[in-house]
């Protein structure tokens, strides 16, 4: 038979092998096997509405306080939750890198040498007895036909998998900065709330001087006297409470901002005054787009689904082409000679055949994969859903309560120095400034925490709104 003729006889074996492959094949179903998850409708719960007043990237820096922009940044720049999941986006970058790797040629070179004793009794009789060595210098080289779409679509669920960590990497961005001002503002509100504990002291003192001098004029008896002075050991407990739950609050705020405790250790932040944001009238479906845990879910269902189609290739049979040419020789005396010349041709066809179970098992796992996938994504978007609702409706309710607190204080305020004063004039007892005076720090400090709750829901809202995330930006660096 000719080369020619060989070659085309050859070339129909290895038709009629693929063909026998196909059919065979056909014997692995994937027949009743589906994912069976199901996305909610984002008509259902969202309304485009052209709410524009999504929070910036820095959105941290409205405050207008230095201390704070520094524990942000600081904490975005070496918190342990954003070291992993930088970590993971350079995994799952490498993975692509990997899985890209598959769809090229594989080429290596490999220098191999075996020194051996030849049995009387094997295969090379006739150096039975001997010594010798065999050695082979080839390049190796093979690639695998993608028929089925199985590297390609790995390729496609890696990549899908490298956004999803992009975007996670940003939603714990998100909520590292938004813990971090909460802290702050909570440690704002205690140092508010010291202030007003103090100038309350301050006020007890003046009293119990005003006490002293009625007792000596005999207007008031020694049971006054006491309570005025029991009433300043009561005020130095709450101090010292107050001061406690500062210093605790000091050394959170250094481990949540990831700084030596002594950078925050005399830190007394203000509360500031922040405009009233604009809210949403209704849940704008943006959103979508604008939160990073949303966008992190929906690229995972994309790489699941992904994943469904590398299985699926696997029902089908797989082509490798493998090639090797080099020399080769028994001794090193020979090696690179003319005749020692080698070249080969291998190519592979596989059949999954008799693997049904093992297949369709591993299809069911997947496509429970994609389901879990599905239901973290509606899992995330009623959240946000929620989060965006919970957060406006406190905020509405807030400026109520300020506005009812506004007037209680006023009014606690008059009581008080209308009680200061008859007292001032033997006109009521001491038993009435007190009870006046309680309410008044009552209120104080009750201005105290819905300033700070104030900031607290702007920090929420922020975060809520999907600080500052852009889906279109993590999708064109990757």
């Amino acid at each position: 038979m000719t080369g020619s003729g060989y070659r085309r006889r050859r070339a129909q074996w290895l038709w009629l092998m693929l063909g026998c492959g196909l059919w065979l094949a056909g014997c692995v179903s994937s027949k009743g096997l589906a994912p069976t998850g199901r996305t909610l409708d984002v008509a259902a719960v969202a309304t485009d509405t052209g709410f524009n007043a999504w929070p910036d990237e820095h959105w941290w820096t409205v405050y207008g306080d230095s201390a704070l922009d520094d524990l942000i940044d600081h904490a975005l720049a070496a918190h342990p939750d954003i070291d992993v999941a930088r970590a993971r986006i350079e995994m799952a970058e490498a993975a692509i890198g990997f899985t890209h790797s598959r769809l090229l040629p594989q080429v290596s070179f490999a220098v191999d040498s075996t020194y051996q004793r030849y049995p009387e009794h094997g295969q090379n009789r006739n150096l039975g007895g001997e010594g010798g060595s065999d050695n082979s210098i080839e390049f190796k080289g093979s690639y695998e036909l993608d028929f089925f779409g199985r590297n390609r679509a790995a390729l496609a669920a890696a990549t899908s998998n490298a956004r999803a960590s992009a975007a996670a990497q940003q939603a714990v961005r998100v909520s590292v900065a938004s813990t971090v001002a909460q802290a702050y503002f909570n440690l704002a509100r205690l140092v508010a709330e010291r202030q007003v504990a103090a100038d309350t002291r301050l006020q007890r003192e003046r009293i119990l001087n005003l006490v002293k001098a009625r007792v000596a004029e005999g207007i008031d008896s020694n049971v006054e006297l006491r309570q005025a002075e029991g009433a300043l050991p009561d005020i130095d407990g709450e101090l010292a409470l107050l001061d406690e739950d500062i210093n605790l609050l000091r050394n959170r705020l250094a481990m949540l901002a990831v700084v030596k405790p002594d950078v925050t250790a005399q830190l007394s932040p203000a509360l500031t005054k922040v405009a009233a944001p604009v809210l949403p009238t209704t849940i704008p479906s943006d959103l979508l787009a604008r939160r990073a845990d949303i966008t992190a879910a929906r690229w995972e269902i994309e790489s699941t689904l992904r994943g469904t189609d590398v299985v699926k290739a696997e029902f089908y049979p797989s082509v490798n082409l493998t090639a090797f040419a080099g020399i080769a020789s028994l001794g090193l005396s020979h090696l690179f000679e003319a005749g020692s010349g080698t070249l080969g041709v291998n190519p592979t066809l596989s059949l999954p055949v008799f693997d049904a179970d093992r297949l369709r098992s591993k299809l069911k796992f997947a496509d429970a994969e994609v389901d879990r996938a599905i239901a973290e994504y509606n899992h995330a978007l009623l959240t946000a859903m929620s989060d965006v609702v919970r957060v406006v409706t406190s905020l509405r309710a807030l400026e109520q309560r300020q506005a009812a607190q506004v007037a209680a204080q006023a009014s606690a305020e008059s009581a008080y120095a209308l009680a200061l004063q008859r007292y001032k004039a033997g006109l009521t007892g001491y038993l009435t400034v007190l009870a006046t005076e309680s309410e008044v720090l009552l209120q104080r400090r009750a201005a105290t925490a819905l300033k700070a709750r104030a900031l607290s829901l702007n920090v929420e809202l922020n975060r809520a709104l999907g600080g500052g995330f852009d889906a279109a930006t993590v999708t064109a660096s990757n």
